[in-house]
């Protein structure tokens, strides 16, 4: 089932005329699953003992905050400066991709791998989010 209802989308829809609402709806996606995936795998480095991890975990709770974040502010577009917005995901993109490349240097860890690959979907979905804003905004 759809994170968001249509009824829900069409409000948003009337708030930001001419954007993308399944990408919207792709990316708020994507952002929950990244910082679900990022939260669950920090609790998994700190609970296992393992030496080394501190950056790491440190990365995914940050990701998990920042995807936090952009998703709540794609939630709330009546007040919503898309120069900010486009920054927003610009910096989530970036630290998505952070945290992917810090998650892959343990890629023998399945759940490290995990991660890393909802990681790069958020960061692909960040990208393709600014790919449509720019489109909207140049109309």
């Amino acid at each position: 089932m759809d994170m968001m209802s249509s009824p829900m989308m069409a409000m948003l829809d009337k708030e930001m005329p001419g954007m993308d609402m399944m990408m919207m709806q792709q990316c708020i996606e994507s952002c929950s699953a990244c910082e679900q995936s990022c939260t669950m795998c920090a609790d998994m480095c700190a609970s296992s003992g393992m030496e080394g991890m501190a950056r790491c975990m440190a990365m995914c709770m940050d990701t998990a905050d920042m995807c936090h974040a952009t998703m709540r502010m794609m939630m709330r577009p009546s007040g919503m400066d898309a120069a900010v917005m486009m920054q927003v995901l610009e910096a989530c993109m970036m630290m998505a991709r952070a945290c992917a490349e810090e998650c892959m240097k343990h890629d023998d860890i399945e759940h490290m791998k995990a991660c890393a690959q909802v990681c790069m979907d958020c960061a692909k979905a960040c990208e393709s989010m600014m790919g449509s804003m720019k489109m909207m905004m140049a109309k």
